[in-house]
């Protein structure tokens, strides 16, 4: 059932507590994780948050779900966590988060190509913004280039990017809620990671209380439960309007900094923080009413195929899953 227009504030809100917890990862590896373990460390927030979301959604994928939920998988977080924790190990977490700032771009141009939506001048200026935000906020203290990192950082955002666009497009079969759309993702991911890891790199390794409590931390609050937030928001929201929630990250991540680390912001980064911010903002207004029927009428026709007539309408307005 469509959700009501007044309740769309509260979507989002929720699904930015999603890339608000992401930003606490960062730290969380830097500070208390084993160094250089990119693999083993997408497979410990991966697994286990899969395997106990299964346990609870208590449903497995069904026909063509089977090949879906592995693509998904891969790219929302077997390809994307390593990558993201690879570059986090290589590069300054600044210059990493101006690199994923790109995301809200690469998501309209996938829109345009997966999806068949016309790039909106609005949504391009917006996602300028937004990474010119972020960049002020995070570039002064960024350091030097990583070629390797700057590569894995590059490839997490278009991976992630991806990901969102499909999964919007895909939907959910019909009877499914995002509890299990997300433990399938989950599982799939870490299943992927898991002999790639060993093989990659090795046994794994001794864990100290502090890795230990970040590794929990990492599997339930930033994984299991933001990534269900996230999905959750995907199916009710269009992907720009996702999308453009990511500028949280790097903005939480900076506060974090602030706060924990002892690092400074001054008038540049708190400007910066204003443009991100007011960009997140911006991208939260439903797109067009004609763009939205033109759009929403060839996934309704697509959708109907599969059962699934309430879940492919991207437009916005109205709320749906």
């Amino acid at each position: 059932m469509a959700a009501t227009r007044t309740a769309r504030p509260a979507v989002i809100a929720l699904t930015a507590l999603a890339p608000v917890s992401w930003g606490t990862t960062y730290v969380v590896t830097t500070e208390v994780l084993p160094p250089d373990r990119p693999l083993f460390t997408g497979l410990m927030r991966a697994l286990p948050a899969g395997l106990l979301l299964l346990a609870l959604a208590r449903v497995l994928p069904r026909g063509a779900w089977w090949g879906r939920a592995a693509v998904l998988g891969v790219l929302n977080i077997g390809a994307f966590f390593p990558l993201l924790f690879l570059a986090a190990y290589r590069m300054p977490g600044g210059m990493a988060a101006v690199v994923g700032s790109a995301g809200p771009l690469l998501v309209v141009g996938f829109s345009a190509l997966l999806l068949g939506q016309r790039p909106a001048a609005r949504s391009v200026l917006t996602g300028v913004v937004a990474a010119s935000g972020v960049s002020l906020v995070v570039l002064e203290a960024a350091g030097g280039l990583d070629a390797l990192g700057l590569l894995a950082a590059v490839a997490s955002t278009v991976s992630m990017s991806a990901g969102v666009v499909l999964t919007q497009r895909w939907g959910r079969p019909e009877g499914v809620g995002p509890l299990a759309l997300t433990a399938w993702q989950l599982t799939a991911g870490g299943l992927l990671l898991a002999p790639l890891a060993l093989l990659a790199e090795g046994a794994p390794p001794a864990l100290d209380g502090p890795a230990v409590g970040g590794y929990l931390y990492l599997a339930l609050g930033n994984t299991a439960l933001a990534y269900w937030l996230w999905f959750r928001g995907i199916g009710r929201l269009s992907a720009t309007q996702v999308t453009f929630l990511g500028p949280l990250s790097p903005l939480t991540a900076a506060v974090i900094g602030w706060a924990v680390l002892g690092e400074a912001l001054g008038p540049v980064q708190l400007a910066g923080m204003a443009l991100a911010f007011g960009a997140t903002l911006a991208g939260q207004r439903a797109p067009r009413a004609r763009a939205a029927g033109a759009a929403g009428g060839r996934f309704f026709s697509s959708a109907s195929k599969n059962g699934r007539k309430d879940s492919m309408d991207l437009t916005g307005p109205a709320l749906r899953r």
